[in-house]
C-alpha cells in the first residue's frame, strides 16, 4: 500500500469511518506490531501496546497532516512512543528482598570522604595565604565559573592584569599544596 493510500485512510478515520479504520489496521498492523515487538521483546506486551497504538490513531487521526510528513512515519512514531512508554512503565522485578541490599553505593567510601575533606582544609589554608582580593578572584573564576573579563570588570583592572593575578595565585596555591 502506498503512502498516499495510507494518508487517505487516516483522513477517513479522522471522519470516524470504521471501515477505513479496519482497512488501515489490516494494511499497517503487521509493520506496527513488529516495531512494538522489537522494542518490548515480549509478544503479549507488544500486542497490548499495538492495541494502545490503534486507540491513539483513532483519537488523533485529525491531528495528522499530509504536509507534516509521511503517513507511515507518523504511524511508526506512535508505535515507537507507545512501546517506549510501556517499556518505561515496567516495574523492576526483585526475586528476593535481599537482592536490594546488594546494590552498590555510588558515593565515595569513608576513606575517600576523609581524604577529600583533608584536601579541602589544605586548600582553604592555602587560600588564606593569598591576598584577599586574589583569593576572591580565584574562587569566582574556578568555583563560580566567571570569565577573566567578568573578573577584570568586577575588580576594575585590565584583562591581562587579571590573568596575571590568577596565574600567580595558582602557582602560589600549588607551592602551598606541595608542602
Amino acid at each position: 500500500m502506498q503512502g498516499d493510500e495510507i494518508a487517505d485512510l487516516i483522513g477517513r478515520v479522522a471522519l470516524g469511518d470504521r471501515r477505513a479504520f479496519v482497512a488501515l489496521y489490516n494494511q499497517t498492523g503487521p509493520k506496527l506490531f513488529s516495531i512494538c515487538l522489537r522494542i518490548l521483546k515480549d509478544r503479549t506486551e507488544a500486542e497490548e501496546a499495538l492495541q494502545e497504538v490503534y486507540i491513539s490513531i483513532w483519537q488523533r487521526a485529525r491531528s495528522f497532516s499530509v504536509s507534516s510528513g509521511s503517513s507511515s512515519a507518523w504511524l511508526a512514531a506512535i508505535a515507537r512512543n507507545r512501546s517506549i512508554d510501556a517499556l518505561r512503565a515496567r516495574k523492576p522485578v526483585a526475586d528476593e528482598l535481599d537482592t536490594v541490599y546488594d546494590l552498590a553505593d555510588a558515593g565515595p567510601d569513608p576513606e575517600m570522604q576523609t581524604v577529600t575533606k583533608d584536601e579541602g582544609r589544605r586548600i582553604d589554608t592555602c587560600m588564606e595565604e593569598l591576598e584577599a582580593d586574589r583569593a576572591v578572584a580565584v574562587k569566582r573564576a574556578y568555583v563560580e565559573g566567571l570569565s577573566y573579563q567578568e573578573l577584570a570588570d568586577q575588580f576594575g583592572v585590565p584583562l591581562n592584569t587579571m590573568r596575571t593575578w590568577l596565574r600567580r595565585s595558582l602557582l602560589k596555591l600549588r607551592e602551598c599544596m606541595e608542602r
